[in-house]
C-alpha cells in the first residue's frame, strides 16, 4: 500500500496532503477490516483538517485559514513534473506567469497588472523564498527556482500587505525549504530525460541527502541540483541554431542545531546560478521559432543567500528572529536596435549586483486559547549598482570614422546606484467567540523609501544623432558628473479583517477586507523639462505609492465522507492610483508616473471528486474581469491607457487532472494522469500610444488562448519510482506573451514545443 500512494503522489496532491501521512494513515485504517474505498474517503477527510500552512505566519489548518490560498508539498511537484515557476501558475487558480523567456518572471494574480513586464516598477506579486523577499522590478531578472526538496509552496491570492509588506499587492508566493532531520539518514535522487521539439535534450538532475550528527540535537541537509536544456529557437541575426540553451546548477546546505525542546538555531547557505545563452523571444514575421538580434540577448544571474534563523519557545509563545544576507549578480544583455527599424547599431548591456539584508523578528502565541496573537517586526535593505553599457558595434564605428570612444564599442556608460529601505511593526490578532465563529484583525504600519543616485566617471557622446543622420567622424565625448536623485518616501499603514464561521464541521466560510501598497518609484531624469516644448510637463520625481482594497468571500468544504472537496473565492478589487510607465508626449521621454484606477472581480475554485478507490478528478480556475474605471485626459495622453481598457489577465483560466491507480506487475503500483491547462486570451499592453492621445498604438496586441495537455504513467516501487510523460501532448504553440515595447524585434513569447521523456527516482 506504502507504493501505490507513493506512485499516486498527484493523487494526494489533489487534496493537498503530504504522502507519508497519508500512507500511515491508510494502513492503520486498513488494519481496522475497513474496506479500501471507505478507508481513503475516511483518510482524506482527516487529511483535510491535517493541512498546516503558515500563510499566517502561524501553523495553522489550511481549512481555517480566511485566505485563498493553494498549497503543494515536495511529492505533488515531483509527481506533476513541476520545477519551476511555469507549472506552479498552471496549478494556481487566478495566477499567469509572463514569462518572455529565462529568468524573466513575472506573476500576474486576479487580473493586477498593466502588462505582463512591469517596466521600471515593482512586481504584484512577491515572491518568497523562506524569509527572503527576492521578487524586483520588471526589468531584473528573477531566477527559475530550484524546487526539489522543499517543504511545500504556498501561494496566497490577494493582497498580503499587513504581514508581507510592500510587494505582495496581489498575492504572494512562498517557496518553504525542507529543514534537517537529526534522527534518520535519508537521500534521494530524481533524473529527468526528456526531448524537446525536433530533437533538443533536456536533463534535469537532483540530489538530496540528510545526515544526522548528534541524535536528535544537530543534523546536515544538502541538496544539489542541476540543468542543462538545450534550444530550440534559431537566431538569424547571430547565425546560431537551437540558441536559447540554458544551464542552471546550485544547491543548499542547512546545517540545524535543537540543544533543548525550546531552543533551535538553523544555519543555511544557498546558491543558485543561471545562464541561458539567448533569449526565447522570437518574431513571427521570420517563423515560428526564429529570432534576430546582432548579438545573443542574454538574461542571467547568481544569487547567494546566508540566513540564520534562531527560534525559542516560551511559555505561551514562540519568538522567531531570522537574519538573511543576500547578494545576487546579474546581468542583462539586449539589442535595441528595433527601435530605429534596425538602421544602426544599437544594444544595451547591464551587469548588476544587489546587496541585500533582511531581518525579521515575530512573537507568535501558541493555539488553542480563545486570543491568538501575532506581533512582529520587518527591516529590508537593498543596494543595488547597476552599469549601463550602451553600445554600437565595432565594425559600424570603424566604418563611421567614429574611434575616439574612450572604451569601444560603447558610446554611453554611466554607473546608477538606488539605495531602497523598508521598515514596518505587524500585529494580527484572532478572537474566537466559539469553536465555529472567529475574527481576524490585521495591522502593518511601515515606511518604504528610495533614492537613485547616478554616479560620476561616466560619458555620453552624440552617437545616436551622428548615426542616424549619417554624420561621419570623430564622436563629441561628454563626461557624466554625479546626479544625486530626490528621495521618494511613504509611511502608512495596511490592515485585514477578516469574519469566519463553521456552519458544520466539514465547511469553513469567511468574509474578509485587506489592502496591499506598492514602494514609490524614483525616476532617473526628474525634473528634467522638454527640450522640444518648454509647455510640456516636467518630469516628476516619480510615481507615489499605488493602493489595492480587496473585498472577499471564501468557502472551504468536504462533502460526502471526503469524497467531494472545493474552495471557492469571490472577490471584488478596487485599484486607485496606478502605478505606470508613462511617456511625455513632446519627447517621448519614459517615466513612472500615477493613473487613475481600475477595478477587478471575480471567482476562483478549487474542486475535488473521488468517486471511487482509485479514480480522482479535479478541476480549478478562475473567471475575472478587470476595466479601467478612471482616468482623466492628462494621464490617458501620458500612458496610452483608455476608459474601460481590460488589463492585462485572461477572463478564463484552469486546469482539469484525471488520475487513476491501480496495481501493477509483482509488488508495484501504477499510476496514470491526464491533465489539461488553459489560458484566455488578454491584452499585452493599454491599446495607444504613450504620449499621442487617440494613437492606437501599433505594437498592441493580444496573447493567444491556449490548452495544454499533459500525461504521465508512473510505477513504484519499494524505493524505486519510474515514470514516463509527455509535455504539451498536443503541441501547441501558442503565443503566450507579448512585449509592450518596440525596442525588441522579437516580441513574442510561445508555449514551448512538445516534450517526450523518462523521469526516474530513488530513495535511500
Amino acid at each position: 500500500m506504502g507504493s501505490r500512494l507513493f506512485a499516486c503522489a498527484s493523487m494526494a496532491a489533489l487534496f493537498a496532503a503530504p504522502v507519508s501521512a497519508l500512507a500511515q494513515a491508510t494502513a492503520e485504517a486498513l488494519a481496522s477490516g475497513q474496506r479500501e474505498a471507505e478507508a481513503r474517503a475516511s483518510i482524506d477527510a482527516q487529511e483535510l483538517d491535517r493541512v498546516i500552512v503558515t500563510a499566517t505566519r502561524r501553523s495553522q489548518p489550511l481549512k481555517d485559514v480566511p485566505l485563498s490560498v493553494t498549497v503543494l508539498s515536495q511529492e505533488e511537484l515531483d509527481a506533476k513534473g513541476i520545477v519551476g515557476y511555469e507549472g506552479l501558475a498552471y496549478e494556481t487558480p487566478g495566477v499567469v506567469l509572463n514569462r518572455p523567456t529565462a529568468n524573466f518572471n513575472n506573476f500576474t494574480a486576479r487580473g493586477i497588472a498593466t502588462n505582463g513586464y512591469n517596466a521600471n516598477l515593482q512586481s504584484t506579486v512577491a515572491i518568497y523564498i523562506d524569509e527572503l523577499p527576492i521578487s524586483s522590478n520588471g526589468n531584473s531578472t528573477i531566477l527559475d527556482p530550484s524546487l526539489y526538496d522543499v517543504e511545500r509552496v504556498e501561494f496566497l491570492r490577494g493582497p498580503q500587505g499587513t504581514l508581507f509588506g510592500s510587494g505582495s499587492l496581489a498575492g504572494a508566493l512562498r517557496i518553504l525549504t525542507r529543514a534537517p532531520d537529526p534522527n534518520m539518514f535519508e537521500a534521494s535522487f530524481l533524473g529527468d530525460l526528456g526531448v524537446r521539439g525536433s530533437g533538443s535534450l533536456r536533463q534535469r538532475y537532483n540530489a538530496m541527502v540528510n545526515v544526522p550528527l548528534a541524535e536528535d540535537t544537530l543534523a546536515l541537509r544538502v541538496v544539489a541540483f542541476k540543468r542543462h536544456e538545450e534550444g530550440y529557437v534559431d537566431n538569424i541575426g547571430t547565425g546560431v541554431d537551437d540558441a536559447n540553451v540554458m544551464e542552471t546548477w546550485g544547491g543548499r546546505a542547512t546545517l540545524l542545531w535543537e540543544p533543548s525542546d525550546r531552543l533551535s538555531v538553523q544555519l543555511r547557505a544557498s546558491q543558485e546560478d543561471s545562464s541561458p545563452e539567448d533569449s526565447s523571444l522570437t518574431n513571427p514575421d521570420l517563423g515560428e521559432d526564429v529570432r534576430y538580434s546582432d548579438l545573443p540577448d542574454r538574461f542571467a544571474g547568481r544569487m547567494t543567500n546566508y540566513n540564520a534563523t534562531i527560534g525559542y519557545q516560551f511559555d505561551g509563545a514562540r519568538l522567531t528572529s531570522s537574519s538573511t544576507w543576500s547578494d545576487y549578480e546579474a546581468h542583462f544583455d539586449v539589442d535595441l536596435a528595433a527601435t530605429f527599424g534596425h538602421l544602426i547599431p544599437f544594444g544595451l548591456e547591464v551587469p548588476y549586483r544587489d546587496d541585500r539584508f533582511v531581518q525579521e523578528v515575530r512573537l507568535v502565541s501558541d493555539t488553542g486559547g480563545r486570543v491568538d496573537w501575532v506581533v512582529g517586526g520587518f527591516y529590508f535593505e537593498q543596494q543595488r549598482n547597476a552599469d549601463y553599457f550602451y553600445r554600437s558595434s565595432q565594425a559600424f564605428l570603424d566604418a563611421m570614422g567614429m574611434d575616439n570612444l574612450p572604451v569601444s564599442p560603447y558610446y554611453l556608460r554611466f554607473r546608477n546606484t538606488i539605495d531602497q529601505r523598508e521598515r514596518a511593526l505587524f500585529g494580527e490578532l484572532t478572537f474566537r467567540f466559539n469553536d465555529d465563529l472567529w475574527a481576524t484583525g490585521g495591522l502593518r504600519y511601515g515606511s518604504t523609501q528610495a533614492q537613485a543616485t547616478q554616479q560620476a566617471g561616466g560619458y555620453n557622446s552624440n552617437y545616436l544623432t551622428a548615426a542616424l543622420t549619417g554624420t561621419t567622424g570623430p564622436l563629441t565625448i561628454i563626461p557624466v558628473g554625479e546626479i544625486v536623485g530626490l528621495e521618494a518616501k511613504e509611511t502608512g499603514p495596511s490592515y485585514r479583517l477578516s469574519l469566519s464561521w463553521r456552519p458544520t464541521p466539514a465547511i469553513t466560510t469567511y468574509a474578509a477586507v485587506a489592502t496591499g501598497f506598492r514602494a514609490p518609484v524614483v525616476n532617473a531624469r526628474a525634473g528634467a523639462p522638454s527640450l522640444v516644448n518648454a509647455e510640456d510637463i516636467i518630469i516628476p520625481f516619480g510615481a507615489d505609492s499605488d493602493e489595492l482594497i480587496n473585498y472577499e468571500l471564501g468557502l472551504k468544504g468536504r462533502w460526502l465522507e471526503g469524497r467531494l472537496a472545493a474552495n471557492l473565492a469571490l472577490y471584488h478589487i478596487d485599484w486607485n492610483d496606478i502605478q505606470v510607465q508613462a511617456n511625455r508626449v513632446s519627447d517621448s521621454v519614459q517615466f513612472a508616473t500615477n493613473i487613475g484606477g481600475a477595478i477587478s472581480q471575480g471567482l476562483e475554485f478549487e474542486l475535488v471528486a473521488r468517486p471511487g478507490a482509485n479514480w480522482t478528478f479535479a478541476l480549478n480556475g478562475s473567471f475575472n474581469r478587470t476595466e479601467v474605471d478612471s482616468l482623466t485626459p492628462e494621464e490617458a495622453a501620458i500612458s496610452g491607457a483608455v476608459l474601460g481598457a481590460r488589463l492585462s489577465a485572461p477572463r478564463f483560466q484552469g486546469s482539469m487532472v484525471i488520475d487513476y491507480g491501480f496495481d501493477a506487475f509483482g509488488d508495484a503500483a501504477g499510476n496514470a494522469s491526464l491533465s489539461l491547462v488553459h489560458v484566455g486570451s488578454f491584452p499585452g499592453m493599454f491599446p495607444n500610444v504613450p504620449g499621442r492621445p487617440g494613437v492606437v498604438s501599433p505594437m498592441f496586441d493580444y496573447t493567444e488562448s491556449y490548452t495544454i495537455a499533459n500525461a504521465n504513467l508512473a510505477f513504484a516501487f519499494d524505493r524505486l519510482t519510474l515514470g514516463a510523460y509527455v509535455e504539451n501532448l498536443f503541441d501547441d504553440r501558442s503565443i503566450t506573451y507579448v512585449h509592450p515595447e518596440a525596442f525588441l524585434d522579437g516580441r513574442y513569447a510561445r508555449v514551448p514545443p512538445r516534450t517526450i521523456g523518462v523521469r526516474v527516482g530513488y530513495r535511500f
